[in-house]
């Protein structure tokens, strides 16, 4: 099973790589971390999916489905699941989206070993010189991966407890994160005047910090099934401070919907957890915008300021929409893309204010 397992994480990674080969880009590594970037975002989409469908127990071991490595080996296992519990977490449909997720996972992983080796490789062929291909960050990526792969094993056989589940969405978030600095240390990026990019330096990595704060207490509302604790906005239950749990709510090692001491989770709990994530939204849309419209007067950052402020937009108006609209899941799978374009711009943003200033006087001199 192993093996059929790590032909199919070969495989995943074939097309990405074939397409990066043949590419005209004389730059093959900085087009092959930017490929490996798009399908990281792909697949904290399609973990966004998997987790809305609740497909996490689509195969209830790992690294296979039932001790195979696809569905379709597996069926006679997954039907008969099905059969006992028609909407349990295990049918054929939410088994291949949990395979096709870890499939795209092993795909990436690849890839990520690609780039260290090629990095390593020719970091030492050139004599340590090569700054380019310093081989630290694709280093730490591959620790990252593997850090990823284990909570990912962790929330299957756990029984996708919340706390293990969100901090996998946490660690696909810093691995996006990472894949956006090395990417940005490889591409050309405007100048930008040294005094503007130093007084906009705090304010964009307190935005970054309060986004991940934000993207925490989300993944707490989805890991505990709290999205529909609030069904009006901007209320909730027709009141401004509704009743609220917030000692079991934010309880984080406890199984999925008990308290610590083992009994059902209340509803109030259900409720604090919705309340925070939706109260802090409004804290983190106010300075994010603000940092997107400080930046749209500085040379070298607009256009990254333009989408930040787009982006913002996007994501407040989708996680209000999903309220009116009764939650739909294309909706919510959007929702979670536009946290991961916001992690994507605020990298962007915070490695052009602390490495791109200064760049005019330098070329000036």
């Amino acid at each position: 099973m192993l093996i059929q397992l790590a032909v199919m994480g070969m495989l995943a990674a074939l097309l990405p790589l074939a397409t990066v080969w043949v590419s005209s880009d004389a730059d093959k590594y900085r087009k092959l971390v930017w490929v490996t970037l798009f399908l990281t975002f792909d697949l904290i989409m399609f973990g966004a999916f998997t987790r809305l469908t609740d497909s996490g127990l689509g195969c209830p071991d790992w690294p296979g489905c039932y001790g195979q490595a696809n569905p379709l080996q597996a069926h006679v296992n997954i039907s008969a699941a099905e059969t006992a519990m028609p909407t349990g977490p295990v049918t054929v449909m939410k088994a291949w989206i949990e395979m096709i997720h870890r499939y795209l996972a092993m795909g990436i992983g690849v890839l990520i070993i690609a780039l260290m080796v090629i990095s390593w490789r020719r970091w030492l062929q050139s004599g340590r010189k090569a700054l380019n291909f310093s081989p630290l960050f694709p280093t730490l990526l591959f620790a990252f991966v593997c850090l990823q792969g284990a909570f990912g094993a962790w929330t299957v056989t756990m029984k996708l407890q919340p706390v293990i589940v969100t901090t996998h969405l946490l660690l696909g978030m810093t691995l996006l994160a990472l894949m956006a600095w090395v990417g940005a240390r490889l591409s050309d990026h405007a100048p930008v005047p040294q005094s503007a990019a130093a007084a906009l330096r705090a304010p964009a990595m307190l935005a970054a910090a309060l986004l991940l704060v934000q993207i925490a207490l989300g993944g707490w509302v989805s890991t505990n099934y709290a999205t529909l604790a609030c069904q009006d906005f901007p209320l909730c239950q027709g009141a401004l401070w509704p009743t609220m749990d917030f000692a079991n709510g934010f309880t984080l090692w406890r199984n999925l919907g008990m308290t610590a001491k083992g009994e059902f989770l209340p509803f109030p709990a259900l409720t604090a957890i919705h309340w925070m994530h939706r109260i802090f939204a409004f804290a983190v849309v106010a300075l994010v915008a603000w940092v997107g419209f400080r930046a749209l007067k500085i040379e070298g950052l607009r256009k990254t300021a333009r989408w930040l402020l787009a982006i913002i937009a996007l994501q407040f108006t989708t996680g209000a929409s999903t309220v009116f609209l009764n939650f739909p899941l294309a909706l919510a799978v959007l929702h979670n893309g536009g946290a991961a374009l916001l992690v994507l711009l605020l990298v962007m943003l915070n490695y052009k204010v602390w490495f791109a200033a200064g760049a005019a006087s330098d070329a000036a001199r």
